[in-house]
């Protein structure tokens, strides 16, 4: 169970991770050790999963936001497990969910451009077995986008 000092130093750290413990201290009233103790525990039992860099997707050409709705062909093991295999093979992909409603899975795909998707569908998205059909949804613009879940 998370007390408020574990729900602000969550808050904290998901603003910037690479505080320090001193700055974080000095923010939550606690001593550096107490701090440093409260984040190894928070490790330790998975609450905080990993430490990353986001990237500006703008810098290095990924910045093209598309969504696809897949719907398979049938919803048998088979072939779920043989989409979801291959699906985490495809880099372009940085989000896959099952879902729901008319589509089974809804991927979020960076590429460079609109000929870079039409290559990716072509050539890896099309290749998977059981893909019944597929919608793509392009963004037009970004409105809101955080890694933050505040507590």
């Amino acid at each position: 169970m998370l007390d408020e000092t574990d729900k602000k130093l969550l808050n904290l750290l998901q603003q910037n991770a690479k505080q320090t413990t001193k700055q974080l201290s000095l923010q939550l009233n606690l001593s550096v050790t107490a701090v440093y103790e409260r984040i190894k525990k928070l490790e330790k039992e998975h609450v905080i999963e990993k430490y990353v860099s986001i990237i500006n997707k703008q810098k290095i050409e990924k910045n093209f936001l598309v969504f696809c709705h897949i719907k398979l062909m049938q919803h048998t093991k088979e072939y779920v497990t043989t989409f979801e295999k291959e699906i985490l093979k495809l880099e372009e992909v940085s989000e896959c969910f099952h879902v729901s409603g008319d589509y089974d899975y809804i991927l979020k795909i960076y590429v460079k451009d609109m000929e870079s998707f039409r290559d990716f569908m072509l050539t890896k998205l099309t290749a998977i077995k059981y893909i019944g059909s597929t919608h793509s949804s392009f963004a037009i613009e970004q409105l809101k986008n955080t890694t933050a879940i505040r507590l």
